[in-house]
């Protein structure tokens, strides 16, 4: 499906304008393992302001360090990562496992007016934050005309 809008005004919520179409929703390891698919599906939150898009990903267990925020060509959204499994000793006698690990993406379409060379990212308490700044909407000029006669 191509991408239709009505007017110039981004609108999320348009009929035909889906930001998923065409862009993988989300990267499931090649596992049978539950746990592992749970965390592949971070869950995250998108809200628009007039300045910018802000996305916050719940990221709980997960180093700055195992986190990639990118903005591949087409202006798309990729949070990437890994939390890896921890350590298991020999000796160690586990009753339950209910922590997931392994590996995520997220991918979203951003609007037209987005920044994307000026994407901020940041991290704090498992939350990372990404900002997307918007472009400025330019107000259509308008000329009076002066009525001869």
């Amino acid at each position: 499906m191509s991408l239709v809008r009505r007017s110039n005004v981004f609108d999320p919520f348009a009929d035909f304008w889906d930001p998923f179409d065409g862009v993988l929703r989300s990267l499931v390891p090649a596992t049978s393992d539950r746990d592992t698919a749970a965390f592949a599906n971070a869950r995250v939150d998108w809200k628009e302001t007039p300045e910018s898009h802000v996305f916050k990903a719940d990221l709980p267990g997960v180093k700055k360090e195992e986190v990639k925020v990118e903005v591949e060509e087409g202006n798309v959204l990729v949070i990437s990562g890994q939390r890896s499994k921890e350590k298991e000793d020999k000796n160690d006698k586990w009753h339950r496992v209910e922590r997931s690990s392994g590996q995520f993406m997220r991918r979203f379409r951003l609007p037209e007016n987005a920044k994307v060379d000026q994407v901020k990212a940041s991290m704090e308490n498992g939350v990372l934050t990404v900002t997307v700044p918007k472009a400025e909407v330019k107000k259509a000029e308008v000329k009076a005309i002066e009525i001869s006669g």
